[in-house]
């Protein structure tokens, strides 16, 4: 058995390994892109951009779903807050993201019921305990999250609920990526896949990429060893001219995903065009209620009335999402927008690129 030291000793060889290897091949500009926002605080946290020879150039792609959710949705979210006996329930990092005029804080702190919780099921109890309330679970996330969301419906139904609703902005990664890579904005020349998406959607969606677009990807996980192996990777395809597609986090990630967690997904879900914050509406790239638990969704069992929908004047906010700006750019950024003050959602999600830059300093916002 190896000790911790001998351990320790082997990564910090690894790192040199990749660390160089990247080096030697990096003979060109080369952009690469981390599309999941737990990469980038990752990479942060790790200083990997410091290891890397200036050429390689890493950027944030739309990774934090929080962050892509838009202001419309928000803004819904708020106008049902505001109706007598409605409780939302939601992850507290939705809470401080601004609207068009108003957030959940905000709501919250005016007397609204909203409600952290760590799980949806979680609404399930409150649902039950207050039979007379309208709750209404704000599911907002990527593959990984919806599968169970699409399971709290299903308990609700078996439950006999008659009281929960999902207002759902559920998303998927592929789309997202055809939509920014057909744009042509993003100009990258390699991506580092989201390993947690991954695991339940597996390898196959992300064929297109090398295939329409010669743009080759590594599914990685997310600890230092992880990220500085799929720059590597994506090094040695770039250099030899390969759009291949490597699994490196075959620990956790199938081939095949998670075929039961998708099983879930598609009783309940069914996929349809999506506003997404930076890059609007993308076919195909969202999840809605199919017909048969239409009484689970908010919009058509409560339809309700939201405020015009605006963006905040000089947010970046979109444009740092598509790889098109860095948060440095964006004229608000640690001046009028902070994570105390935020002015945009990439401030307030912990997965948000505009939050990475400001909490781990980027060089001070110049790298």
């Amino acid at each position: 058995m190896k000790t911790p030291a001998r351990g320790r000793e082997e990564e910090r060889r690894l790192a040199a390994f990749f660390r160089d290897g990247i080096a030697r091949l990096a003979d060109r500009p080369v952009r690469l892109m981390e599309v999941c926002g737990t990469h980038t605080v990752a990479i942060f946290k790790a200083g990997i951009r410091q290891l890397l020879p200036p050429s390689v150039e890493l950027v944030s792609g739309p990774g934090c779903p929080v962050c892509v959710t838009p202001n419309e949705y928000l803004d819904t979210a708020v106008a049902y807050s505001r109706q007598d006996g409605v409780v939302i329930t939601t992850f507290g990092d939705m809470l401080r993201v601004p609207g068009s005029t108003s957030s959940l804080a905000a709501e919250q702190a005016r007397g609204a019921d909203i409600r952290v919780v760590y799980s949806p099921l979680d609404s399930l109890a409150i649902a039950a305990a207050e039979p007379a309330k309208k709750v209404i679970f704000l599911a907002v996330g990527f593959e990984t999250t919806a599968p169970t969301a699409a399971a709290t419906v299903l308990a609700a139904e078996q439950a006999g609920l008659k009281n929960f609703y999902v207002l759902s902005a559920h998303k998927l990664v592929p789309p997202a990526l055809r939509a920014l890579l057909a744009a042509g904005g993003a100009q990258v020349d390699g991506l580092l896949l989201p390993g947690h998406v991954s695991a339940i959607i597996g390898e196959a969606p992300y064929a297109f990429l090398g295939e329409e677009f010669a743009v080759p990807a590594v599914i990685a996980g997310f600890e230092p060893l992880d990220i500085l192996g799929a720059v590597y990777l994506l090094m040695k395809r770039i250099a030899a001219g390969e759009a291949a597609l490597d699994n490196a986090y075959r620990r956790v990630v199938p081939p095949a995903g998670n075929p039961a967690a998708r099983a879930v997904l598609d009783r309940v879900y069914g996929a349809a065009d999506a506003a997404w914050r930076g890059l609007g509406v993308i076919p195909a790239s969202g999840l809605a209620v199919k017909a048969a638990y239409r009484a689970f969704d908010a919009r058509a069992a409560l339809p309700v009335t939201a405020e015009a929908t605006k963006n905040h004047p000089g947010c970046r906010c979109g444009e740092v999402l598509r790889g098109a700006a860095r948060p440095a750019d964006c004229p608000l950024f640690g001046a009028a927008c902070t994570p105390e003050r935020p002015a945009g959602a990439c401030m307030v999600s912990v997965e948000g690129t505009c939050a990475a830059w400001y909490k781990y300093g980027a060089g001070r916002w110049q790298a």
